[in-house]
């Protein structure tokens, strides 16, 4: 063995000694000579082989051992543990008393009546207590959950015979915590204030006549390191425990009581020492007290804690908060024990109480600050768990106090020492507030009580959560947050920051709009006055900003940064002066949407963003994300504007077309290749919305708009608009001729003056495009296909953004724009086949045609639809297709992703027009089938074309009448093209073979679906030839787990198939099954038949199902694991 683990020992020489070791293992009574070593060697190495020979014979081989031998190793094991614990390291402890806990999940009660009794007695022997809860914990976890290795009955055993036991074990640890608690309190001299006097006046009437708030309010108790080590372990303990027993009124409240006792240890400060090995007090860590370096002071009675003894009562708190965070995990409250779950509460709230008491020597921060990391974890879980799960039990009750409990959460969550700290805390606010939303709705009549009852702390905590975004007010922890590295959310900290915190103060403004607005919207004036007085610092002849002074200019960074993120706070709330509110909170909306035009015309007006700075690098991009920042939130209110706009048509319009003209006139002089992309891209999307939310008439005729019309139309543009602002400035100059206009009748729509200047804005976009018709011919040698490729990569997102933004518009808009279109798409058609061979031109044609089939399809036509589909079809050819298919993730891999796309839109189209299509389209998708290894991404199109196929074309195989399906009762089917049928079937089928869960997953829901829609289970075809066959596989995924989160799906798709006809499953399939099982005998076939019960209901079946699974996976493992000619009684 250490040769084995030496660093010289070559791999070579390794692999010799490991078959040499598996071979001794394997022998026959190869654990007599390991018994023989466990007793007479120190070598770890030796002595952790010896016990995975045992341990692979127990959980093995058990089953074919002599009685005889079984006896021997039930007795000599745990004497050798009595003798050894102390002197083998904490690792080889843990595993003998794991080979013992297997043995007694084998033997117990039947054969080794007394190994629960033993571990009982160890813990109630002082010496050996921790010993005996090392091996109450293993037995928790081995015994409660086991894994598959045992038989479904013996599981329900185990957990019946453990269930009994423990209101015994739960006595035996609630003794153990209260002896050490009462052995090692300091009796004070003075007594302790009240729950109910100065500081803890708060949470006073939380406790009253509450006979623990005396326990809670003794001093600490100072324990010395066996009591340390002995109160971890059983805490540890009850947290396994806890995890699977279910809540009942065996967890008493003095159980409760002494876990909250612990908890305190929490609360208690502690110096910033890094924790040792010590911590691993766990049954995972040393317990022999030799291991520990003795404190200071002879253990610190006189409460003079060293260091490490912090750190060591923080991992009591830890572990106290872990078993209050399972109980309170649980939502299955039974009505007895609701009692205890509130004065479990109040417990806790003294706790949060003590957390966030101020004192002279320490704020609430500082305090927090001192704390182990992981005591405030625990406990913001605890207070979300409290919050998400128990909050609509508790909230009524007269003895718990919701609002003073907000306010210490108020406390709590503004203290928090870390950023994720906070955040957390921030997410309870939400489910809160969430909450509070839910049960107004529910109770509209007593809205106004319940408001106001909580409407204290929601102003507070607005104002607060306000204030933290601002850097006037909390800039040193602002300044930590990065606002350059993305995250998997493709936001920085600086934004997440401020999105979680508008959400907060979005929530609140849904509950109190109008003390919300006025809480912002004086806020935002004050910091729009610095940035709108910044005019008269402009010095023109340099194009400067005379603002020098470091000081200055640190105190005008802050304000901008501030203005940006209040900007961004009046966006998030413009949804809430929509709707039935719009004439209600009419004046404010437009007082915020007055002042962000006039801060919008200002900014393009002055260009700041162009100015020269004293610190470019901080102050202009400042200056730019404030001038972006006001347009985004200006677009955001485009949804007040239409209603403004539809409420005001018949009225008089002047205010509304002055503010759209002004946001126009905002937009237009930022539309150029000279401006930052930010606040460009800022430009366009405001011009879209109008374009396409407001819709106003008179647009087209704005001076504004007419000079964007011309820079976008000139020919050879000396700078040309990046190209997403290019896309999205086509977008709003097609939307402005292309959509109905709200509010007037189709008469005063203007179709043939708009329908013209469509048509000349689309030949001007389209100019260089179309002339590549003509030199498609000519381009044999090619020597200008570079400029082709840049001509249709710049032409070809432009009409596919402007076909996709009409998508859902009346037919008139449609029709327009394929007009428009007609000339372009004809020459795309005629480009194909010269870039076949081009993966990434080719993926922006079909990019293009596929938006063309789902917006324009009706518009094209059947005939050149058809067109399109035979080009298509003819250009793929199986070659080609290998060709690209073969790469994962490649242009060639999209190309063919989006025709399988275009063929889905093709089958699904309703009439009989796109029929004649049906046997090539048919085809395609079982011709990739035939390419060795096509990519996930084509085969999960692939499966959705085959299943769009069978769904919107069912009769195409299925030919039943109505007529005859009335006069035959179920009608025998009649089957049409059968061949393509079964193919897609079997590809169905094959796909259960592979790994791939996603594609596994689509597929099973594919064939639920066709079941469901078009009982395809119950065709005869299916049911006879096939049925039998998906069952089958099914069944073998389950018994492989080779895909066990899908677990449920699989085994609903088990029971849909056998419910066809339940009879036939039962007595020709499930013996069919059965005997085709290798690995286990004949008389396991029959116990596995006799447990599975014929049930037809969907529980019971289900249950079944697990069942054999588990039981059969057991039996092939212990028949496996067996040596040959061995005797199973």
């Amino acid at each position: 063995m250490t040769e084995f683990f030496h660093s010289c020992t070559t791999n070579e020489r390794k692999r010799e000694i490991e078959e040499l070791l598996n071979n001794f293992a394997q022998q026959a009574g190869a654990w007599h000579h390991c018994l023989f070593f466990l007793s007479n060697t120190r070598n770890e190495y030796v002595m952790m082989y010896s016990l995975t020979v045992f341990e692979n014979l127990v959980n093995k081989m058990w089953i074919g051992l002599a009685s005889q031998d079984k006896m021997e190793i039930r007795s000599c094991l745990p004497k050798l543990l009595l003798a050894q614990h102390k002197n083998v390291p904490y690792f080889i402890r843990n595993k003998l008393c794991k080979v013992i806990v297997d043995i007694g999940r084998q033997d117990w009660p039947m054969f080794y009546h007394d190994f629960f009794s033993n571990t009982l007695q160890l813990i109630q022997t002082p010496a050996l207590a921790p010993l005996g809860l090392v091996m109450l914990k293993t037995t928790s976890e081995e015994l409660a959950c086991p894994r598959e290795d045992l038989c479904v009955a013996r599981k329900e055993e185990l957990r019946k015979l453990l269930l009994e036991q423990v209101p015994t074990v739960l006595g035996l640890l609630t003794g153990i915590l209260e002896t050490y608690w009462d052995k090692h309190s300091v009796i004070a001299s003075t007594p302790p204030p009240s729950p109910t006097s100065g500081e803890s006046g708060l949470l006073g009437s939380l406790f009253q006549g509450s006979q623990y708030s005396k326990l809670l309010c003794q001093p600490m108790a100072a324990l010395d390191n066996d009591g340390h080590q002995l109160c971890c372990l059983v805490l540890e303990c009850l947290a396994h425990l806890f995890s699977w027993i279910p809540l009942s009124t065996s967890i008493t409240p003095t159980l409760l009581a002494s876990i909250f006792h612990f908890a305190r240890f929490g609360c208690d400060l502690r110096t910033k020492a890094k924790t040792g090995p010590f911590i691993s007090t766990s049954s995972n860590g040393p317990l022999n007290s030799g291991t520990v370096p003795p404190t200071s002071n002879g253990q610190g009675l006189n409460g003079q804690q060293s260091g490490s003894t912090k750190v060591d009562r923080a991992r009591l708190g830890v572990l106290a908060m872990t078993c209050i965070n399972e109980l309170v995990s649980k939502n299955c409250v039974p009505m007895d024990f609701e009692e205890y779950l509130l004065r479990m509460f109040q417990q806790t709230f003294f706790l949060l109480q003590r957390l966030t008491r101020e004192n002279n020597a320490h704020s609430v921060k500082s305090r927090l600050q001192e704390l182990d990391e992981s005591y405030l974890e625990k406990f913001t879980d605890f207070l979300r768990l409290f919050v998400s799960v128990h909050l609509r039990r508790i909230e009524s009750s007269p003895q718990f106090p919701v609002v003073e409990f907000l306010a210490l959460l108020f406390k709590y969550t503004f203290n928090q020492p870390t950023h994720e700290g906070y955040f957390a805390c921030l997410d309870i606010w939400s489910v809160f507030l969430d909450f509070l939303t839910t049960k107004i709705k529910s109770r509209l009549a007593d809205r106004e009580s319940v408001l106001n009852r909580y409407k204290d702390a929601l102003v507070l905590l607005l104002r607060e959560v306000l204030n933290r975004i601002q850097f006037r007010y909390n800039q040193a922890q602002l300044e930590e947050l990065d606002d350059e590295v993305l995250d998997d959310d493709q936001q920085t900290e600086w934004q997440r920051y401020l999105r979680q915190s508008l959400e907060v103060v979005a929530k609140v403004m849904e509950l109190l709009p109008s003390h919300a607005f006025s809480t912002l919207f004086p806020v935002l004036q004050e910091n729009l006055d610095v940035y709108m007085g910044l005019q008269q610092f402009i010095v023109n002849s340099s194009r400067s900003l005379n603002i020098t002074a470091e000081n200055d200019c640190r105190r005008l960074h802050c304000s901008l940064r501030d203005l940006s993120s209040l900007l961004q706070a009046v966006g998030r709330l413009a949804e809430y002066f929509i709707g039935e509110v719009f004439a209600a909170r009419f004046n404010d909306a437009l007082a915020v949407v007055e002042r962000l035009v006039e801060v919008t015309c200002y900014g393009s007006r002055t260009t700041l963003y162009d100015l020269e700075t004293a610190v470019p690098s901080v102050l202009k991009p400042d200056l730019t994300d404030v001038h972006a920042q006001a347009l985004a939130a200006l677009q955001a209110y485009s949804h007040w504007l239409a209603q403004f706009y539809s409420e005001v048509h018949s009225q008089n319009q002047s205010q509304f077309i002055n503010l759209v003209t002004s946001a126009v006139d905002a937009s237009s002089p930022l539309i150029s290749a000279k401006v930052p992309e930010k606040l460009l891209l800022s430009a366009c999307h405001l011009m879209v919305s109008i374009t396409s939310t407001v819709r106003p008439v008179f647009l087209v005729n704005l001076p504004a708009v007419q000079s964007i019309f011309n820079m976008i139309t000139t020919e050879h543009q000396t700078h040309r608009l990046p190209q997403e602002a290019h896309i999205l400035v086509c977008r709003s100059l097609s939307n402005m001729l292309l959509l109905t206009w709200p509010n007037l009748p189709e008469s005063e729509q203007q179709w043939h003056t708009r329908s013209s200047s469509h048509a000349s804005l689309l030949a001007a976009l389209t100019r260089e495009y179309r002339i590549l018709r003509g030199t498609v011919n000519a381009t044999h040698r090619q020597p200008n296909l570079d400029n082709m490729k840049a001509v249709i990569q710049q032409t070809l997102p432009v009409l596919k953004d402007m076909v996709d933004s009409i998508s859902s518009e009346s037919t008139k808009s449609r029709q327009i724009c394929y007009q428009s279109l007609q000339e372009s798409v004809q020459v795309s058609l005629n480009l194909f086949p010269v870039f076949i061979q081009q993966a990434d031109v080719t993926d922006e044609m079909l990019a293009f045609f596929l938006i063309l089939f789902q917006a324009l399809r009706v518009q094209m036509g059947v005939a050149f639809t058809g067109q399109i589909i035979h080009t298509f079809l003819s250009m793929f050819t199986r070659e080609q297709l290998a060709a690209s298919i073969l790469h994962e993730g490649s242009a060639g891999c999209r190309v063919v992703q989006k025709f399988l796309k275009i063929l889905q839109v093709v089958v699904q189209e309703p009439g009989q027009a796109f029929k004649p299509f049906l046997p090539k389209v048919c085809s395609f998708p079982i011709l990739i089938l035939f390419i060795e290894r096509p990519s996930p991404d084509v085969k999960a199109e692939m499966f959705e074309l085959l299943y769009q196929i069978l769904h919107q074309n069912w009769r195409y195989f299925f030919k039943t009448s109505v007529l005859t399906t009335v006069q035959k009762g179920a009608a025998e089917d009649t089957m049409e093209n059968e061949p393509q049928f079964t193919a897609a079937m079997q590809a169905f089928g094959q796909s259960f073979l592979q790994p791939d869960i996603h594609i596994f997953k689509q597929n099973l829901s594919y064939l639920e679906s066709l079941n469901s829609k078009h009982k395809l289970y119950h065709r005869k075809l299916f049911r006879t030839s096939m049925l039998f066959h998906f069952i089958n596989v099914l069944l073998q995924v389950l018994l492989h787990k080779s895909h066990d989160l899908l677990q449920e799906e699989i085994i609903l798709a088990i029971y849909n198939m056998a419910s066809v006809d339940f009879d036939a499953f039962y007595s020709v399939f499930m013996p069919q099954f059965l005997n085709g099982c290798h690995g286990v005998d004949s008389s396991q076939r029959g116990v596995l038949a006799r447990n599975f019960k014929p049930e037809q209901d969907l529980p019971s079946f289900t249950q079944s199902v697990h069942r054999l699974v588990n039981d059969l996976r057991y039996y092939r493992l212990c028949n496996s694991s067996l040596p040959t000619g061995t005797i199973k009684l």
